[in-house]
């Protein structure tokens, strides 16, 4: 678990980081360079979940061997099912990364939503449902293994 005591915003106590896949672990369905390592760190502190709906057919294969839940979502109302598969979790102890107009639910209902903007872009709805939004997925990974930054991001 982290924890992160956000002046002026609200104690932050993450136990689940779920996390898209095409467009915030990948591009074109292949894993971005230093997100393997990244995940396998933040596995020893957080439970990983990646909720996707697998566009190109890839995350099971670029997912292996790195301490993670993989779950596929059928098509249709995918953003329901990011959204309920929070929820079930514990919405006020999950985070959550994501780009897609389907991540949008799941990001405002985390107690911490990150959007970030990496080749495909991200929905605009995505970007406003955000407490965070960040330009590289690296960066929007090592927020939890620096906190601090979470604090200078969001203290009022």
């Amino acid at each position: 678990m982290i924890e992160v005591n956000v002046p002026g915003y609200k104690v932050l106590r993450i136990e689940h980081l779920v996390l898209d896949h095409n467009g915030t672990l990948a591009v074109d369905g292949t894993l971005i360079e230093g997100v393997k390592e990244c995940l396998e760190a933040l596995s020893q502190v957080l439970k990983i979940h990646v909720v996707t709906a697998d566009t190109f057919g890839k995350a099971r294969s670029q997912l292996a061997g790195i301490p993670c839940e993989l779950t596929v979502l059928p098509s249709g109302h995918q953003d329901a099912g990011k959204l309920a598969f929070v929820k079930k979790l514990g919405s006020d102890r999950t985070a959550c990364i994501g780009n897609g107009r389907n991540d949008c639910l799941m990001l405002k209902e985390a107690s911490l939503g990150i959007a970030v903007v990496l080749a495909e872009g991200a929905a605009t709805v995505t970007l406003t449902a955000a407490d965070v939004v960040c330009t590289s997925i690296l960066s929007a990974l090592e927020l939890f293994q620096n906190p601090l930054r979470l604090t200078a991001t969001l203290r009022s």
